[in-house]
């Protein structure tokens, strides 16, 4: 199934829904007067309906980036650590109940839950930060130019232009590296963090399954089972999802039914703005 923009849009589009009382808490630090303040937040986001019924985990980490912006927004995300506790599905909307840890003038830390129906389908940790003005210097290798429009690839989930010279598909033996060039139509500045981390969460278990000749990205759910067990995303610098970017990834392990890769988010000119890692469920079938 492809993913229609239009509702890919829709899903970031969070609601804030009502709290209980119970979520409201008093603050009684000296100087505040005894005043009372909101200790939690929930929003409601849709999800996405696929064929194969349950929730793309880039969903889960798009919202809640969203969620935490939308509840400190006069800072960006910063990281969030992410671990999957439980398959989400496609037939009913996700609850994001986030609580403010610290909030400070540089610095903010929340933790966001993730709600369906009974279930948390995962919990989140996600820091803030106001950015600031300091030295910039980054090491990293080469980057190559973006591939020709003979080199679309139909990555499905992602609903933008995409360009790769590798196939995941592919069941041939390669070295645990892939490399995704990507750019969204124009959106506004405050949904190009979610986008990424969206991105972000489709290739890492494809890369780690390259070096293993006979399996190829596609056999999931018949040569094998893999899902998200853990994400994590780091946000060095501010940039734009309409512009081309390169996701570089690499995996050096797959072992005791798990496997783990990490990556990259380099701009067209070679600037390092994101990074991610990966743990995930890899299990073959006999």
């Amino acid at each position: 199934m492809h993913v229609p923009w239009s509702e890919l849009l829709a899903c970031l589009d969070l609601r804030q829904r009502p709290t209980s009382p119970s979520s409201v808490a008093a603050d009684t630090r000296p100087g505040t007067g005894g005043r009372r303040r909101e200790t939690l937040t929930v929003y409601e986001g849709p999800s996405q309906r696929l064929d194969h019924g349950w929730l793309y985990g880039g969903q889960l980490l798009a919202q809640i980036v969203r969620a935490a912006m939308c509840a400190c927004p006069a800072k960006a995300v910063k990281s969030l650590h992410v671990v999957f506790a439980h398959e989400g599905k496609g037939d009913a909307p996700v609850y994001y109940i986030v609580q403010r840890q610290h909030e400070g003038r540089s610095f903010a830390a929340l933790t966001v839950t993730a709600r369906q129906k009974r279930d948390i389908v995962a919990t989140a940790v996600v820091s803030m930060h106001a950015r600031e003005d300091g030295p910039d210097h980054q090491t990293v290798p080469g980057i190559p130019a973006v591939p020709g429009p003979r080199h679309r690839t139909d990555t499905h989930l992602l609903p933008w232009e995409t360009r790769s010279t590798a196939d995941l598909d592919s069941i041939a033996a390669h070295p645990p590296d892939y490399e995704l060039w990507m750019r969204t139509p124009q959106v506004p500045e405050d949904l190009h963090a979610a986008l990424t981390a969206y991105a972000t969460d489709l290739s890492p278990i494809g890369t780690a399954l390259r070096p293993l000749e006979g399996f190829g990205q596609s056999g999931n759910g018949t040569e094998f089972t893999s899902a998200t067990i853990t994400h994590s995303i780091w946000f060095h610098r501010a940039f734009r999802t309409d512009e081309w970017l390169l996701l570089r990834h690499h995996s050096p392990l797959v072992a005791h039914g798990r496997c783990f890769g990490k990556g990259d988010i380099f701009t067209r000119d070679g600037t390092l703005v994101a990074s991610f890692a990966q743990e995930g469920l890899l299990r073959f079938r006999p």
